[in-house]
């Protein structure tokens, strides 16, 4: 499997990669290790403006799925993982 960068991901473009950059990831590979919820928590934590859309581009970027598509399947499961973790939408 090949590791792209956060640009050639779907529903990742160049806003969004620069506030990746801002917490290490660069990458596919960096996103999966982190995953979306944990990218997400992280890009929080930095003062970057992330809102939940991004969430779930993020998931999408790993699923290779449009984000309305998680934002509609998988907003619970992600929410909840959110909340798990310590975190607020």
């Amino acid at each position: 499997m090949t590791n792209p960068p956060i640009t050639d991901l779907p529903g990742l473009g160049p806003k969004s990669a620069g506030m990746l950059a801002a917490i290490g990831v660069h990458s596919r590979a960096d996103l999966a290790a982190r995953g979306a919820v944990g990218a997400y928590l992280a890009l929080r934590q930095a003062g970057q403006p992330a809102s939940l859309n991004l969430l779930w581009a993020l998931e999408g970027a790993l699923t290779n799925r449009d984000w309305r598509e998680v934002a509609r399947d998988d907003r619970l499961r992600l929410l909840l993982e959110l909340e798990a973790r310590g975190g607020r939408g």
